[in-house]
């Protein structure tokens, strides 16, 4: 049986938390338990001591509590999410398709896909969060769909590309294949990739593609959707300068971990204080 979800554990520590304390409380818990379900899968699709096998009994083992969940019972594991669920109508695909993105990374050690399949991968591991947070945000269904599908996908590529020397650590490379041949890398394999002369050029490939959605956040919201706009207005803030500052810096090694420190997050949060 999975252990129960602790509303906000281990936010803290994200790159999320200032975008979440701001909203209101009841939007808060709702996002912090979104949060916690998908760090408990993901945890689960990263951990290298089950096998595979054992790691897809446990996806489906929440998949299992998901079915409870909607059936009326929650299980201990959804406790936290049982209301936001009934209050913001969340969807259980959404839920589902998060599971069904850690099982990508857990049927195989994910080097180099196709441009499809990566963004079929950032659709259930991001967009599908994106939707179901747009619904405790309060926008409407259109705008709210595809700013999921944008902004989770802005973020996604803007994780991988911060996040090659991790993901190579354990025997992934997200960037695409597209990427690779349009820089001239021939192999796939994690550590030669990111070590290859050319990764700056790969890089930026998948640069361009993430401000292509960036690009597509930013008009729709400059049309002010209704809803608490504030949270995924610094979202794109905080993501977009992090890829412009590795953009600045390159993808050449060595590379470090871009980040914002405190008073830029800060001076950033200030900037967005207009969106309600």
């Amino acid at each position: 049986m999975n252990q129960p979800v602790t509303t906000a554990a281990k936010v803290s520590g994200s790159s999320f938390y200032a975008a979440l304390r701001i909203l209101p409380r009841r939007e808060r818990s709702a996002m912090f338990a979104i949060y916690d379900f998908c760090r408990e899968v993901d945890d689960i699709a990263d951990d290298p001591g089950p096998s595979r096998e054992q790691r897809r009994l446990a996806l489906n083992g929440w998949r299992a509590d998901l079915d409870t969940l909607y059936a009326g019972a929650p299980p201990p594991s959804c406790l936290d999410l049982a209301g936001p669920v009934r209050d913001f109508h969340l969807e259980k695909a959404d839920f589902l398709a998060v599971v069904d993105g850690m099982e990508m990374d857990v049927d195989a050690d994910i080097q180099a896909p196709s441009f499809e399949i990566l963004d079929l991968y950032c659709d259930r591991v991001a967009s599908a969060v994106g939707r179901l947070s747009v619904k405790v945000f309060g926008m409407d269904l259109e705008p709210g769909l595809s700013l999921a599908h944008h902004l989770g996908r802005a973020l996604q590529f803007t994780n991988i590309l911060r996040d090659l020397d991790e993901d190579a650590d354990i025997g992934r490379l997200y960037l695409p294949a597209e990427s690779l041949a349009a820089a001239g890398i021939e192999t796939t394999r994690p550590v030669d990739v990111i070590a290859h002369p050319s990764i700056d050029t790969a890089c930026r490939w998948l640069t361009a593609k993430a401000h292509e959605h960036y690009a597509a956040t930013d008009q729709i919201m400059a049309l002010r959707p209704r809803g608490r706009m504030k949270t995924p207005a610094l979202m794109i803030a905080v993501y977009g300068r992090i890829l412009k500052a590795m953009e600045v810096e390159g993808w050449k090694p060595p590379r470090h971990r871009v980040s914002l420190g405190k008073a830029r997050l800060l001076w950033v949060a200030a900037t967005t204080a207009a969106f309600g």
